[in-house]
């Protein structure tokens, strides 16, 4: 093997505290250029975490059913794709469409109770049919049926008139457009030039005539970065406090979306949100949908939303209301469960950080400052809640429903840092454990263990960041970050060397040993080579429990830069210890 040599020693400040989430962080990405929502605005954006979705259009008055024929493919919502339905059958349906049941004032207090902080509806599905009054064609709820009435610019209002956050969906392919693609299998479609430019004259209406936005939920399609940067840029133009969402692709949204109803398994460090169904089968109105085990359902939401927000996200819940325009009950009744949860846990949920732990085997925990709020899911039997990693005192704890704070006995610390507990009588699908501690969190993750004279760093035992919402729906993640934590012993320097595969061209790439960085360049050919990255010197994390160690493209970098080489392995050798 060839072996580069650079000579760099980091000076490496090592806390276990956890980053302030607040401070600019240039081991993530960065957003894209241009006009984009503010710091603050971001931020209140991620202290709503729980929101509400509404799927209501044209679709809803077929409730799932074309001809007596109950659809089983893919969503209610597309079911003139999945039908089929041909378009000569399907737009006439907007003579019959008068949801005068619709009402934006007790779906807002719906909102209110379940907990919820902010409203997104459909302005535009993948049909092509508006509940806007848009002047740019006459498919729209106004202009085409008996109702007669501007949906979107009424929700808007009463959320207006509640103090509610308000924003929109819009379906970024449309069945119904002149010479735009029509349905394919995987709503992957591309956006011709005349319908990228019919978009862009809807989204100006949208960001212009319904008064501040809190985001605005593109959806599907293919568009080519030029077009994802267009469509955000316009929104950005007129309200650039206006969260554009990860599906207007290649990178240019503001928060990241996962996929229909997935809940991540970790941690992500920038803001993102989880959309999901009362049904995972369906999101518009299905009148033969199983509704039943009510208790069950809210167990499921309010388990989700935990697992959400202790994981750094936001949660929008959605209802599909019928083509009356009324609230499915069974939906409602869902909702008004969350929300008596929330009543009682929300002090938990609202505002709050991440959990610093990897995992909590009972169940998540989110954090405040001075404050770990321990959401049980699953009671240990022998009552033990254990906080693995935490170094701080634990002052007190307690339930966070017991007005009168009644003390819980806490194990002998700082060997166990675990809460002593019985399960409650009555306890419902979560209940909270509140954990008082003093100084700066300091949480030690689980590090890699030793390897003969060192360590040997790999994918496989890192935690490994991705970039989602790139090229489309179906486009895989891709790789921005590896991070490890490792204690460091024996106590001395160690030499850093990173084992890679060559890529194509020399990559550029950060290293980071706790907050401090070193610009490294990897050459570019074929086969693999190894780099001598400089040392760790032991002076520098003596009385640290562990240190962190990163790999990031070179700083500052945008959403969607990519690691951009295969590391094989990072090694860590104590110079003692080299033969």
């Amino acid at each position: 093997m060839i072996r580069w040599t650079t000579c760099v020693f980091f000076a490496a400040l090592i806390s276990g505290a956890a980053i302030p989430a607040r401070a600019p962080r240039l081991d993530q990405p960065q957003p894209p250029p241009g006009k984009r929502p503010s710091p603050a605005a971001i931020e209140a954006w991620k202290a709503r975490k729980f929101g509400m979705f509404i799927h209501f259009g044209l679709f809803s008055t077929l409730g799932g059913v074309w001809k007596g024929k109950e659809i089983t493919e893919g969503y209610s919502e597309q079911i003139q794709s999945q039908a089929p339905i041909p378009m000569a059958e399907y737009a006439p349906l907007a003579s019959q469409f008068n949801p005068v049941k619709f009402d934006p004032e007790a779906i807002v207090k719906l909102a209110e109770q379940a907990g919820m902080k902010y409203i997104v509806i459909t302005a535009k599905h993948h049909d092509g049919f508006n509940m806007f009054h848009t002047h740019l064609t006459d498919y729209n709820i106004v202009d085409a049926t008996p109702y007669g009435k501007d949906v979107i610019r009424q929700l808007a209002d009463a959320c207006r008139r509640h103090g509610m956050k308000f924003g929109v969906y819009y379906s970024s392919i449309d069945w119904h457009y002149p010479g735009a693609t029509t349905w394919t299998a995987d709503n992957n479609n591309p956006i011709p030039k005349t319908h990228e430019d019919f978009n862009v004259g809807q989204i100006r209406e949208l960001v212009t005539q319904y008064g501040p936005l809190s985001e605005l939920w593109f959806d599907m399609g293919k568009p080519t970065p030029a077009q994802s940067k267009r469509f955000a840029d316009t929104v950005h133009q007129f309200q650039p406090d206006c969260m554009v969402s990860g599906r207007v692709f290649n990178s240019q949204g503001d928060f990241t979306v996962m996929g229909d109803n997935d809940v991540p398994p970790y941690v992500i460090d920038e803001p993102w949100q989880t959309p999901a169904s009362i049904y995972t089968d369906t999101w518009g109105y299905r009148s033969w949908a199983k509704r039943d085990d009510l208790a069950g359902k809210i167990r499921e939401h309010i388990l989700n939303l935990a697992q959400v927000v202790s994981r750094g996200g936001n949660y929008l819940l959605n209802i599909g209301p019928k083509g009356d325009g009324s609230v499915v009950e069974f939906e409602a009744d869902v909702l008004k469960g969350v929300g008596a949860w929330l009543k009682e846990n929300g002090e938990a949920i609202y505002g709050s950080e991440p959990q610093p732990f990897r995992q909590l085997d009972f169940g998540y925990a989110t954090v405040k400052p001075g404050k770990l709020y321990l959401l049980v899911r699953d009671w240990p039997a022998d009552g033990r809640l254990m906080l693995p990693g935490l170094q701080n005192r634990i002052q007190r704890a307690y339930f966070l429903a017991d007005r009168e704070r009644t003390a819980l006995r806490i194990d002998a610390q700082p060997l166990e840092n675990a809460v002593l507990v019985s399960k409650p009588d009555g306890a419902g699908p979560l209940v909270t454990v509140v954990v008082e501690y003093s100084g700066a969190l300091s949480v030690v993750p689980p590090t890699v263990p030793a390897s003969g004279s060192g360590f040997v760093l790999t994918e496989k035992n890192a935690d490994r960041f991705l970039n989602y919402n790139g090229e489309g729906y179906y486009a895989p993640p891709t790789l921005y970050k590896l991070q490890w934590a490792v204690a460091l012993k024996p106590p001395g320097d160690y030499s850093v060397e990173i084992e890679f595969e060559k890529p194509e061209h020399p990559v550029a790439l950060d290293l980071w040993v706790g907050n401090q960085r070193t610009a490294l360049t990897l050459p570019g050919g074929s086969g693999s080579s190894q780099i001598e990255a400089g040392a760790i010197k032991a002076s520098q994390f003596k009385n640290h429990p562990f240190v962190m160690l990163k790999l990031t493209p070179h700083a500052p970098f945008t959403k969607g830069a990519e690691l951009g080489v295969k590391i094989l392995q990072v090694n860590l050798q104590h110079p003692a210890t080299e033969p």
